[in-house]
């Protein structure tokens, strides 16, 4: 940027930071063990009966970034197989990839999920139908509940997805099966309709239409999948469609003690390496960060005075969803923004704040200065500052010199190196 902006920035004298290391539970299922996992799982009997042979069963696969999305596909797929039907799979996203059949696909493929991979075909539409009319819901309304016009189609559904508290709303369902349906199934004309009455309606639209699937969609099965604080997957729970009701509020309540959560209370600023949607639905997890520009609806995570975001992911392909929870941004990430797939997403969602562009620094060392130099109430000789990979990724984590004391006297944290200056290569970034 240079100028003035840059002067003031130079100013800024960074601290030491400390490396942490976070103390989390890690039981998991290695990938050897999936197919077997997920077989014992399925092997109650009532949950494979109405997989005849001959018929067309859709597998749901979300774009979440789910740990070890192709093996778990592929083990349902091979299960679909032994029971003598024919499996296929549903990319079940809402508006995601750009709200296109192709950029649904191409998420998949980033994922390694593809035909060859899974050992079945990959069906992706946009098109959706409607199914059926929910029961009354927010001011007295119905809604014409809409899904993926090839799942509709199947002989059978089977709802498989990732079970974690939401980034925008609270309630007995948030991620998870019942959220894949209305919203994964929905594409963009469901998912549009389910949002239409904002976050605070959410805990009640969710289920609205999710029964409604429920009842008027060919849903046979349900996989719920956890996993644990390092983002690795530790359970499955495959549950009757008549199960997913009562079942799956108790199986939220456990995945929401597995959050990799940041065991400090409070910080001046916090530095969040990169985002995306393959790391949260909102680019970053605020159940973690604090951060969120835009919800009252949900509580908790980080309490911080301003949050840095030096870049996006790959994989979100530059949906740059989650931004405006920023305070500053490097031009790197900025230059790399898909507007398209960025909107497409904050539309459907009315949350328009979460795409807002925060003030934009041309380096990883003027975004940190800038966002230390204007944070309020900030002991500027002894702030506090808290770096972060992502916030599906705080195993390890820095923090400045202000925390040694804190960090010391915490059992679920140990420090493992530092202090060390921050390490900027000649253009300041981080590598």
């Amino acid at each position: 940027m240079g100028g003035i902006i840059s002067q003031l920035c130079a100013e800024v004298s960074l601290p030491k930071m400390l490396q942490v290391k976070q103390k989390f539970d890690r039981a998991r299922i290695d990938e050897g063990e999936i197919e077997r996992a997920l077989f014992a799982e399925l092997s109650r009997s009532d949950l494979g009966d109405p997989i005849k042979p001959g018929k067309r069963i859709a597998i749901t696969c979300g774009s979440r970034g789910v740990d070890k999305i192709v093996p778990i596909t592929r083990a349902l797929a091979d299960f679909v197989k032994s029971k003598g039907a024919s499996p296929f799979i549903v990319p079940a996203m809402g508006s995601h990839g750009g709200s296109t059949a192709e950029g649904q696909t191409q998420i998949l493929r980033e994922y390694g999920v593809t035909e060859e991979s899974v050992g079945c075909p990959i069906l992706s539409s946009m098109e959706t139908v409607e199914i059926g009319q929910s029961d009354t819901g927010p001011e007295g309304r119905t809604y014409g509940v809409r899904i993926d016009k090839h799942a509709a189609g199947a002989d059978g559904i089977i709802v498989a997805g990732r079970i974690k508290p939401h980034t925008g709303f609270r309630g007995p369902y948030e991620s998870g099966i019942m959220k894949m349906m209305a919203i994964g199934l929905g594409k963009r004309e469901g998912a549009d309709i389910c949002h239409q009455n904002g976050f605070g309606h959410m805990a009640q639209m969710v289920p609205l239409f999710g029964k409604c699937i429920l009842k008027n969609a060919p849903v046979i099965l349900g996989l719920g999948i956890l996993e644990n604080p390092y983002g690795e997957v530790c359970k499955f729970a495959a549950l009757r469609p008549d199960e997913i009701e009562t079942k799956e509020p108790l199986l939220l309540d456990e995945a929401r003690k597995l959050l990799p959560l940041i065991f400090c209370e409070q910080t001046d600023i916090l530095v969040v390496d990169r985002i995306g949607k393959d790391i949260s639905g909102d680019g970053m997890d605020p159940n973690i960060t604090g951060a969120n520009p835009c919800t009252p609806f949900i509580s908790g995570g980080l309490k911080t005075t301003s949050t840095v975001i030096l870049d996006l992911t790959p994989a979100t392909m530059g949906a740059a969803l989650g931004i405006g929870a920023a305070h500053v941004i490097t031009r790197r990430l900025f230059e790399q923004i898909d507007y398209e797939a960025t909107y497409i997403n904050v539309i459907t969602s009315r949350g328009l704040d979460y795409a807002r562009i925060p003030v934009i620094v041309d380096s990883d060392r003027e975004a940190v200065q800038l966002a230390l130099r204007c944070a309020i109430g900030c002991d500027i000789t002894r702030p506090r500052i808290i770096r972060i990979a992502d916030s599906l990724h705080t195993e390890t984590i820095w923090v400045s010199e202000a925390f040694k004391d804190e960090v010391d006297a915490n059992p679920r944290q140990e420090l493992v190196g530092g202090p060390v200056e921050w390490p900027f290569d000649k253009a300041g970034n981080l590598w």
